[in-house]
């Protein structure tokens, strides 16, 4: 009777303490996210730092090095995003009245050949402005992320300047403890590899994006394919995030012929650099389901938001990874992973 009851509550203890924590990380991210992103950005700077240091550079010196390069690269990068959407903030009320009267005109067209619908009703439902809101609006708390830089440099610093000394540590907490943080040096690892990987990728869909719609003439190209160069790290909806706005400013600019050719630019160069280069230069994947990265990103996002959304692969990457290392846990990693990594394990 015992073991029934013991049985039946651990469950809901379980299910509870998970509600709790993310109350609790929503209650605190102003604080936790700073650690996070500084932790990730940590965890970039240790492979050019080693590298570096490879080449008989001193520690600190190589820590300078690159954390001023990073700087450089926030300072350059904050200044083309807030002059961008300054300028685009002026100019979009102006978009949007032109989106509802192109709008309007269409429900009227449609009403002609007898659809008979209401056009008000229809605008408030589907309001194309929105879309430029929301998009700016995601641009825009990944840039107040950015005004913390200061204080997530620091701490970045701290945990540069302590990384030399952690696999010491390590190996004191696994020697006299017996307690193995092995599985920490594939977290790592993993996450660099991953955010590497998908930096290339994005910024070489940026430049793509932001040549093809200097080509066809469209408004903005450089905050369109900066745009598109962020919102690329969100998984399955970011490439779509980032063109509907500008395929309604170019339906607004250029009409609905541009429109199409702005589509069809955003089409070939997802496809070919998402579906065709990634996997490729990806290796064996992410080693998540693509249901548990779709369902990551709501996750994360409603706990961190934006910020969450741009990184809910290596959080989740992360955690999978620790619960492999546990016999318990196990379990929960195998529904997290692949059909391929079923197979094997299955074989």
């Amino acid at each position: 009777m015992q073991t029934l009851k013991k049985s039946t509550i651990s469950p809901l203890i379980s299910i509870a303490a998970v509600f709790i924590i993310i109350a609790g990380l929503m209650a605190s991210k102003s604080i936790i996210l700073p650690i996070i992103l500084a932790l990730f950005l940590s965890i970039i700077c240790m492979q050019p730092i080693l590298w570096l240091t490879k080449k008989r550079v001193p520690y600190f010196l190589a820590i300078t090095i690159v954390l001023l390069s990073m700087l450089v690269l926030f300072v350059f990068f904050g200044g083309i995003i807030g002059n961008s959407i300054s300028r685009f903030s002026n100019d979009a009320p102006k978009y949007e009245q032109n989106l509802r009267d192109i709008a309007v005109s269409t429900v009227a067209y449609l009403n002609d050949k007898g659809a008979h619908l209401d056009s008000k009703q229809l605008i408030n439902m589907v309001d194309p402005g929105k879309v430029l809101i929301f998009t700016t609006s995601v641009v825009g708390e990944i840039g107040g992320m950015m005004s913390d830089s200061f204080m997530i440099m620091f701490i970045t610093i701290f945990m540069l300047l302590e990384g030399n000394s952690f696999a010491q540590k390590a190996h004191v907490i696994e020697n006299k403890h017996g307690n193995s943080l092995k599985y920490l040096d594939k977290i790592g690892s993993s996450i660099r590899s991953y955010l590497s990987i998908k930096t290339v990728i994005s910024l070489l869909t940026g430049i793509f994006i932001w040549i093809w719609l200097l080509i066809i003439g469209v408004d903005y190209p450089v905050l369109w394919g900066l745009i598109a160069f962020l919102l690329n790290y969100i998984p399955n909806i970011g490439s779509i995030i980032a063109a509907a706005p500008t395929m309604l400013l170019a339906l607004v600019q250029l009409g609905a012929g541009g429109m199409f050719w702005t589509g069809i630019g955003y089409l070939i160069v997802n496809v070919v650099m998402g579906s065709i280069v990634e996997p490729k230069v990806m290796g064996r994947g992410l080693g998540l389901s693509t249901l548990v990265v779709f369902l990551s990103l709501i996750i994360w996002g409603f706990i961190f938001g934006a910020v969450g959304m741009f990184l809910s692969v290596p959080f989740t990457m992360t955690i999978k990874i620790i619960l492999e290392h546990y016999d318990r846990t196990k379990w929960i990693a195998v529904l997290l992973g692949t059909e391929e990594e079923t197979k094997k394990i299955m074989d």
